[in-house]
């Protein structure tokens, strides 16, 4: 899965599978414009990618719950790469609350980085793939986008969004080269669950355990099984795929 020198931007980019993708694109021969807000992180990414021998990389620092940042963000991809042929969305926020609990702040707050960025991101990635040779999204979804656990209710609602929006793509930008897939992205200990787990007071050990006891295969998804399906979805080895729901779950289903 050749990419090189591909134009490749990925929000969420400076922590766990949105690093991965980066490092794994740059790899690969991609030039890569990371988004997000841990400058520090960044640096240390944008020196591993320098020191795999001279791939392009940049950092944008962005928050998404600003519109005008996510159009910087393409702005700077014009800018630096002249072209965008893919676009991984990995931002995204895990907070916990039922139903019967959640308050206009936990919904707004939810919606604007899982879902309005995300869209917002859509739109002008898509005005450039649209306008230059097409190209590839993959939005990050979940399986609490079919209904959720109880404790998730506005997260699973955000995530079903991104269901919807990644059809909407597929169907109607089709004609200009541009694909829209979601990866599904199985239990994994990400920056964001393990941050829940501690202040649920529940152990890296514990949250194995009660993985394993839902997931069919019998273990959390790792950080290292998404990424060739990321990378597959990016690269012209997919050019006939849109639309699709990618599952890389181990078999857990909610």
């Amino acid at each position: 899965m050749d990419m090189q020198d591909r134009a490749i931007v990925i929000s969420g980019g400076t922590k766990g599978l949105g690093r991965a993708v980066a490092l794994e694109c740059a790899k690969r021969g991609a030039r890569v414009l990371i988004g997000g807000r841990d400058e520090s992180a960044a640096e240390q990414i944008l020196d591993e990618i320098s020191s795999l021998g001279g791939h392009e990389a940049h950092f944008v620092s962005t928050d998404l719950k600003q519109v005008d940042q996510c159009k910087r963000l393409f702005d700077e991809t014009a800018q630096r790469f002249g072209r965008l042929d893919g676009y991984f969305h990995y931002a995204g926020i895990t907070p916990a609350a039922p139903l019967l609990e959640i308050d206009e702040e936990h919904f707004d707050l939810v919606f604007q980085i899982n879902t309005r960025a995300a869209l917002f991101c859509c739109r002008y990635a898509v005005q450039m793939m649209k306008d230059g040779d097409g190209g590839s999204i993959v939005l990050t979804g979940s399986p609490h986008a079919w209904g959720g656990e109880k404790d998730r209710i506005v997260y699973a609602c955000s995530k079903g969004a991104l269901l919807t929006l990644t059809r909407h793509i597929a169907e109607h930008y089709a004609e200009f080269g541009v694909r829209a897939n979601l990866l599904t992205m199985g239990w994994t200990p990400t920056d964001g669950e393990l941050e829940l787990r501690t202040r649920q007071n529940i152990s890296v050990e514990e949250l194995n355990e009660m993985a394993a006891e839902v997931i069919p295969a019998g273990r959390m998804t790792q950080i290292d099984d998404q990424v060739p399906g990321i990378v597959y979805l990016l690269s012209d080895h997919s050019k006939m795929v849109s639309g699709s729901n990618l599952r890389i779950t181990g078999g857990w289903f909610l």
